[in-house]
């Protein structure tokens, strides 16, 4: 049996990067996985990833950025596999409303424009809160496991990311406020802070106001992670029976980047 046998899991952004090597890895321990992102396309290729290993997938289309797509999409993960007992807000959208990037925005804060602010907030902190709001009843019956993405760049407050800085600090915040009123409800909220060498952070160095190999001179091993092999058994962790004394807490999963503050 694997640590998630029996377990209904939804994970968004999960088309590619982070969020698809979770879903996978959910996969391969034993969980029902619904595989959300806004590409039709990732998401078939995700579940056929998914299900040619043997596992079992449902993929759904949606843009968590959209309130009545996040709760659709809450709603047909429950009424396809009866429950919901793990929840993972990976997703995070960036640009703005019919104008989408592939990484944050970098611009002072005295000229940054509001409706990337908007978008950015709506996207990663708003849809977090959403989808945690519409798996309530389902992970109120039973118990489960929350699983937000926070950045250790909104920790350190790196400069021209005003709007990813504060969605990320405030999805930390709304993280551990749940886990206190949630708490006796058997509900588990936890947070991961990565630094994993993916296509959006590869994307992201384009725009950065910082380049790629000073980052990883700022990180003590010297490399970014992999999302397969250091992400995904860090949610599984989050997600099993093995952190069910574990709440509130942000995971550090980025290299000792944080010390460097």
């Amino acid at each position: 049996m694997g640590k998630l046998t029996g377990k209904v899991a939804v994970v968004t952004g999960a088309g590619r990067g982070i969020g698809r090597a979770i879903a996978v890895a959910y996969a391969a321990e034993g969980a029902k996985v619904v595989v959300a992102s806004r590409t039709a396309a990732t998401v078939i290729s995700v579940v056929k990833e998914i299900e040619t290993a043997g596992g079992t997938a449902l993929g759904v289309t949606c843009d968590v950025a959209q309130r009545e797509q996040v709760f659709a999409m809450i709603e047909q993960a429950a009424q396809t596999f009866g429950s919901i007992d793990i929840l993972v807000n990976n997703a995070q959208g960036f640009g703005k409303e019919g104008a989408l990037t592939h990484a944050p925005v970098y611009v002072p804060i005295q000229d940054f424009d509001e409706e990337i602010l908007e978008f950015t907030f709506r996207s990663g902190f708003m849809s977090t809160l959403w989808a945690m709001k519409a798996a309530f009843p389902h992970l109120s019956k039973h118990g489960g496991k929350i699983i937000n993405f926070g950045s250790p760049q909104a920790q350190i407050n790196l400069e021209g990311g005003m709007a990813y800085n504060m969605t990320k600090e405030a999805v930390r915040s709304l993280s551990r406020t749940a886990a206190r009123e949630w708490g006796p409800l058997n509900i588990n909220v936890n947070v991961i802070n990565p630094i994993m060498l993916t296509e959006a952070l590869q994307e992201a160095y384009e725009t950065a106001p910082t380049s790629f190999d000073g980052t990883i001179a700022q990180v003590p091993l010297r490399r970014f992670g992999n999302p397969e092999k250091d992400c995904a058994p860090v949610a599984i962790f989050l997600a099993s029976s093995e952190s069910d004394f574990v709440t509130g807490m942000t995971m550090q999963v980025d290299g000792g980047f944080f010390m460097r503050a």
